[in-house]
């Protein structure tokens, strides 16, 4: 017996050896943590640590002895970290796990200690007692907002309140001193925004500014659409805020009703809450985020920025969360609200990177962005205007090495109220990567593009079942998905492209190696296109997209197929292609006539398509296209709660048209989903379409209908029965802020004569991407001249 014990517990002592020195002993860490815990402890559930700086360091030390997998679990609380989380190689195979996103928080701010005194009848004072720099203040958790003109309006448009006199000479001269103060200004022609910091003021009363870097085509202000911020004697209204950093004194005009004796301040102090940072040689592996809300970073716009290419974006290269030189790395279930910059950056060399399930809103910059690096770009040119001779091309297709994100993927994210400082943003941008999967998220409320590709290289990327929509809110000439295509080959002559693709078709391909797809979205644009490929965007399938306001838009570029998409309200829009495009538009519902502007050619084919009425279609084979293309009532089973399916007996399934599902689009996430808005249904507007007996149409909050009768010409003292009348407009509706009055009677858009409704309808859809239009009324027997703001 005793023999036996021997052998069994040399047995057991052998196997054990082995384990160890087949790593098998490696078996998973778990380190706990808690705002109330102790950095004394080792990071048991029952004696967790408070920092999270202390868990890395305990994780680090697993690492050390061999341990391949840790988890960091954050017990409920709030975590203000002193420092952004840096987290390298040695720390593969970590897990960072909140006990729940409603109950654990990681804050770029700090509470600050606070002793108020009044200082006017609104306005309290306090001194702080140390040395910080922060531009975000939060009491209470709720954000106040740095004091500014003009004052902020939920619905005041660009940075929710604008004035052309924001910094006018006489506005200037009430300041005692700007110095430190902002301004922001849209581009003049509104593609993004700049932001300058005031360093003084000149003998001539006006500002002296640095900054305005913020965007890759250089322009004037905007002389309206400007706001000015930080500047004490704008503190005028509920909730404002100012520093002043020389004598540490915080103000602020409180809100009715807060205790500030009992209340919580907090201010921003760090710019990034977590850095991932690997290299291509050595990448950060199998780092894995969930259940954890996101806050409290400082703004960015003022930090150095690098410019996308040719695209119209320069951009901050850094996030709330930036991902460098990693490979399975996720951020699933975590909420990211209050960041003052971009909150999700992956940079450069990055495989397989995922991010799903997580809810961004109210934040100041773009969502989540995918950027490479531009030493991977073959031939790269950095402004619209710059190219290189085509002899000094580098001829061979994709990328010169790995330094961009490939193979990711951005799944059922709903992410709503970004870009509220910075405009050059979008829900999800991508830039200088490859197969990039972005599926079932929800995007709205953003000052721009919902998604957007900066150029070609490398494409390969699927955009799916999308709802996309509120997009391109304060900028314009852009789309709910926007692209450029400025790629080695583009060049800013179209002469000179023309030449180089019939001289070398292939080209386009160069960077744009792999086919794009955006299938089964849901997208509304308010100032442009749904789908805007622009400057040349190439090698993209399109198809079964469900449009709900601007169309679709393809200029210049090669090797676009787009098929079965349906337009409500709007139509195609061609725009500068050449006569070698090769491009394709079949089976699509159109709701107006085709918009062509300086067609070369017509691509490969453009047939089989749906019209609203003989006239469009009849315009359309002028052109030698759509010689199998029908003209009728699609009838969509039910437009007006989104289902845009056609019946069995429709003309479109006659020239090839199939249904696609109507109820997948956005998130699937049963609780964002709950979570999530949805767009309004614009009702249709062609009244060919319309399928009743009304011989109204609602425009823009007006009532109009066309001059059908003798007794109603005669009325409007008009020459013939051609125009439009408006019977009645909506106190609050677009028309009506433009001088638009009932009786007055429309007779021409932009110059060109209105006979109709169905005209008006097909002048404005070609045309409401531009700022304004020029409209031309009988009022009174009097012609009268109008503009109408588009936006």
């Amino acid at each position: 017996m005793k023999l036996n014990y021997v052998k069994k517990k040399t047995f057991v002592l052998s196997v054990l050896v082995l384990l160890i020195l087949t790593g098998c002993h490696r078996l998973p860490v778990e380190i706990f943590v808690s705002p109330n815990g102790n950095d004394g402890n080792q990071g048991a559930k029952q004696s967790p640590v408070q920092s999270l700086q202390k868990a890395l360091d305990l994780a680090k030390t697993a690492k050390t002895n061999g341990t391949d997998q840790v988890s960091i679990k954050l017990l409920a609380g709030d975590y203000h970290l002193t420092a952004p989380l840096i987290i390298t190689p040695e720390l593969n195979n970590l897990d960072i796990i909140g006990e729940d996103k409603s109950k654990v928080s990681i804050k770029g701010s700090k509470v600050i200690k606070t002793s108020w005194t009044p200082y006017n009848d609104s306005i309290w004072v306090t001194t702080i007692d140390e040395t910080i720099d922060f531009n975000q203040v939060f009491v209470n958790g709720e954000k106040q907002i740095l004091a500014r003109y003009p004052n902020y309006d939920a619905n005041g448009g660009a940075w929710q309140g604008h004035a052309a006199d924001a910094i006018s000479k006489e506005r200037i001269s009430g300041w005692n001193n700007p110095v430190g103060g902002y301004v922001h200004a849209m581009h003049s022609g509104r593609w993004g925004g700049f932001h300058y910091q005031i360093t003084g003021i000149n003998e001539d009363g006006e500002l002296q500014l640095t900054g305005g870097h913020q965007n890759n085509r250089p322009s004037a202000m905007h002389p309206k659409l400007r706001m000015v911020e930080n500047i004490f004697e704008e503190l005028d209204s509920e909730k404002e805020w100012y520093y002043n950093k020389q004598d540490k004194k915080l103000y602020l005009w409180v809100k009715p009703g807060t205790d500030l004796k009992t209340a919580r301040v907090e201010v921003s102090v760090l710019k990034h809450l977590i850095d991932i940072k690997g290299s291509l040689e050595q990448p950060v592996k199998n780092i894995h985020i969930t259940g954890i809300t996101f806050k409290h970073t400082q703004p960015t716009f003022m930090e150095e920025y690098e410019p996308l290419l040719r695209s119209d974006w320069t951009i901050y290269r850094g996030g709330a969360i930036t991902f460098k030189g990693t490979e399975h790395c996720s951020i699933q279930d975590c909420e990211f609200t209050n960041l003052g910059g971009n909150v999700i950056f992956v940079d450069g060399y990055n495989i397989t990177t995922e991010i799903k399930d997580n809810y961004i809103y109210n934040c100041g910059a773009s969502a989540i962005s995918f950027v490479g690096d531009p030493s991977a770009v073959r031939s790269p040119s950095f402004q619209y205007g710059n190219f290189l001779p085509s002899k000094d091309l580098d001829t061979l297709q994709g990328p010169a090495n790995d330094l961009y994100p490939s193979k990711g993927m951005v799944e059922n994210n709903l992410i709503h109220n970004i870009g509220e400082i910075e405009k050059q943003v979008a829900g999800v941008q991508l830039s200088m990567a490859m197969k990039i999967h972005v599926k079932n998220n929800s995007i709205y409320n953003v000052p721009r593009a919902g998604i957007n590709v900066s150029e070609g290289t490398w494409g390969g990327h699927i955009i799916e079942y999308n709802d996309v929509f509120n997009t391109v809110l304060e900028t314009s000439d852009h789309g709910a998905f926007n692209s450029w295509g400025r790629d080695r080959y583009w060049h800013p002559r179209y002469n000179t492209i023309d030449s180089l693709v019939h001289a070398n078709p292939k080209m386009p391909y160069w960077d744009a190696m792999h086919t794009t797809i955006i299938r089964n979205n849901r997208f509304h644009c308010n100032h442009g296109w749904d789908i805007d490929l622009d400057d040349g965007s190439s090698n993209y399938h399109i198809y079964n997209n469900l449009c709900l306001n601007g169309g679709i838009k393809l200029r210049e570029g090669f090797y676009r197929v787009v098929e079965n998409n349906i337009m409500v309200n709007n139509g195609f829009h061609p725009h500068v292609w050449f006569d070698n495009s090769e491009d394709i538009f079949k089976h699509n519902i159109s709701m107006t006539k085709h918009f062509p502007i300086r067609l070369k050619g017509w691509g490969k084919e453009v047939d089989y398509n749906v019209f609203p009425d003989s006239t469009a279609l009849a315009l359309a084979q002028q052109n030698h296209t759509d010689e199998h293309s029908v003209y009728g009532n699609p009838m969509f089973i039910n437009p007006k709660d989104g289902d845009f399916t056609v019946s069995e007996n429709s003309i479109a399934l006659q020239v090839g048209f199939k249904n696609f599902p109507m109820d997948q689009f956005g998130v699937q996430n049963p609780e964002l989903k709950a979570l999530a808005k949805q767009p309004n249904i614009p009702a249709l507007q062609i009244q060919s379409l319309t399928n009743t007996k009304s011989k109204t149409l609602e425009w823009l909050g007006a009532t109009l209908k066309n001059i059908e009768t003798p007794e109603e010409q005669s009325a409007s003292g008009l020459f013939d029965m051609n125009g439009v009348i408006v019977l009645n407009i909506k106190a609050d509706s677009q028309v009506n802020h433009s001088g638009l009055q009932a009786d007055d009677v429309i007779i021409a858009i932009d110059n060109e004569p209105i006979k109709n409704t169905s005209e008006l309808l097909s002048k404005y859809q070609g045309n409401r991407w531009r700022k304004q239009l020029k409209i031309k009324v009988i009022r009174n027997q009097k012609r009268i001249d109008l503009v109408l703001n588009t936006d």
